[in-house]
């Protein structure tokens, strides 16, 4: 009966920390889609109604976070929550901007490296690894989309929300991840072609289904 006592407890301080850093995002947020948006004057935007589905997305990990796993280390937990959150902001901005602005993902790259230390969800040596190749893997396949197309396919912000999931979850991760997000992005396009929601050309943010691969896996990792 105690150690369910204890476990309820640690649940409850789990969650409240992670809307205590919720309401931190959801200050920090705006302010950073703002710069951006006053930054980004002339470039291409996603169409609103690609927008409302992103934000639908949105939603829909705002509810998956309530199925992260909550560890026996109460930190764990805290970072695991923590990180849950800080996709879902980043999901979030990305649908409005089409952009992953580094103040939030390099500082979850570096407390995924930080977290693995001791091992807490993977070995150090795994996360490094994730971190180095999740930023390779989709660097060369942006530098080879550009070289066939003459286009830019992605931005480095793509690049650096993998690499932050490969600090967090490792490098057998990292397949599982790309295979679910650009599933989802295809289909999503495809979707959006059919519905007449958007046009050929037109921006489509990819850091929402990257998000959405990472809190499944955080999910699936505990």
């Amino acid at each position: 009966m105690s150690e369910l006592l204890a476990n309820w407890k640690q649940t409850l301080l789990v969650i409240v920390l992670l809307q205590a850093w919720v309401a931190v995002l959801c200050h920090i947020a705006p302010r950073l889609v703002a710069q951006i948006d006053a930054a980004q004057i002339g470039r291409s935007r996603p169409a609103p109604v690609v927008r409302w589905v992103a934000h639908a997305l949105v939603w829909v990990l705002t509810v998956a976070l309530l199925w992260l796993p909550v560890s026996q280390n109460i930190w764990v937990s805290m970072a695991v929550a923590a990180c849950g959150a800080s996709l879902l902001a980043l999901a979030w901005i990305d649908a409005r901007t089409c952009l992953l602005p580094d103040g939030l993902t390099l500082p979850l790259l570096w407390a995924g490296l930080l977290v693995n230390l001791d091992g807490a969800l993977v070995p150090l040596r795994d996360a490094v690894l994730g971190a180095a190749g999740g930023y390779l893997v989709l660097w060369c396949a942006a530098a080879a989309y550009r070289r066939l197309t003459g286009r830019e396919g992605m931005g480095y912000g793509d690049f650096k929300l993998l690499a932050a999931l490969g600090a967090w979850l490792g490098w057998t991760w990292l397949p599982a991840l790309m295979l679910v997000s650009s599933a989802c992005g295809v289909l999503a396009a495809l979707l959006g072609r059919v519905m007449g929601w958007c046009r050929a050309g037109q921006a489509l943010p990819f850091g929402p289904w990257l998000a959405l691969a990472g809190i499944m896996a955080l999910a699936w990792q505990g």
